[in-house]
């Protein structure tokens, strides 16, 4: 059975007054995803013309290694801070490739 990569954007929003709050909480995510096993790549994004709107653009060898991604600990203390942080709950948009990343 071939695992396909779990692939998606989060999109993160801020309550207002919130932002640098948020963005400092998703940048202490970044190093201890990335050392995750299945972790491929975790890249934050602000939207230019909407701050405070975050993208986190994330892929994992397959659904497990996302699964466990939320398992941890450094998931669970951000989730824990979102109903705080964020005006909105996070919607994770799950994306298939279409096209080959390079040419």
């Amino acid at each position: 059975m071939i695992h396909q990569q779990f692939i998606s954007t989060a999109v993160l929003k801020a309550k207002e007054g919130k932002r640098a709050a948020l963005k400092e909480a998703l940048l202490k995510l970044i190093n201890p995803t990335r050392s995750e096993p299945g972790c491929l790549y975790y890249i934050l994004f602000e939207d230019k013309n909407n701050k405070g709107t975050f993208y986190m653009r994330e892929a994992f060898k397959d659904t497990a290694a996302f699964e466990f991604h939320t398992q941890t600990i450094h998931f669970k203390n951000f989730a824990a801070q979102t109903g705080e942080l964020m005006s909105e709950p996070i919607q994770l948009i799950e994306l298939n490739p279409v096209s080959d990343i390079e040419s």
